[in-house]
């Protein structure tokens, strides 16, 4: 038997054990603390393998965590246009996924963080990572203020996603998408631009 390691051509596992390694990455370091290399190693392969199979480390993560939308695909048309703007465009994406096929996915992987730790980790880390970060990235807003923003940016989401599709409190359940833009936007404009003692007074 020859010493050579890293590829594991034709076995049907690779892709799983990759899966796998990456998880327990992610949940244990989080996203940026996590490498590919490191992901690599806990598979038993070679790091040119993950990326032959997943491509880069942000779709690694999107497919570890079986993520209902690849925020790349909706944050474009999220942040293109008024910065003043985001917070109804932000929640309008949002439901849009959340009422289409892929929504079922999404109540699946919240019904999971809300009784799982090791899911609710990974939740947190793809909301921070992929999703907030990039869009205070893009408003410039004050790397001290971006945590706190971001949390309740994600609590107000949250809130509204666990009470229409899982909790099924109407009239949140049934209200149509555009009432619920009208009604929820500006409250998360307000937490992504608007002054924090606004928020907090005093």
């Amino acid at each position: 038997m020859s010493g050579r390691t890293g590829r594991r051509p034709g076995n049907p596992d690779t892709r799983e054990a990759i899966l796998d390694a990456a998880r327990t990455a992610f949940a244990a370091r989080g996203f940026d603390a996590a490498s590919i290399r490191a992901i690599a190693g806990a598979a038993g392969v070679d790091p040119a393998l993950v990326h032959h199979y997943f491509g880069s480390k942000d779709k690694l993560f999107l497919a570890a965590m079986n993520a209902p939308i690849d925020p790349g695909r909706l944050l474009p048309g999220v942040l293109d246009g008024d910065p003043q703007g985001i917070g109804e465009r932000l929640v309008r994406g949002f439901l849009a996924v959340w009422d289409s096929p892929a929504g079922m996915a999404g109540v699946a992987l919240l019904r999971s963080a809300v009784t799982t730790e090791w899911t609710a980790r990974l939740l947190r880390e793809f909301l921070v990572t992929q999703v907030l970060r990039r869009v205070l990235q893009h408003l410039d807003a004050d790397p001290a203020e971006r945590p706190l923003r971001g949390a309740l940016v994600a609590a107000q989401m949250g809130g509204l996603v666990l009470m229409r599709y899982v909790v099924r409190l109407e009239p949140l359940a049934s209200a149509p998408p555009e009432t619920l833009v009208a009604a929820v936007g500006p409250g998360v404009q307000r937490y992504l631009t608007g002054p924090l003692d606004e928020v907090f007074p005093g």
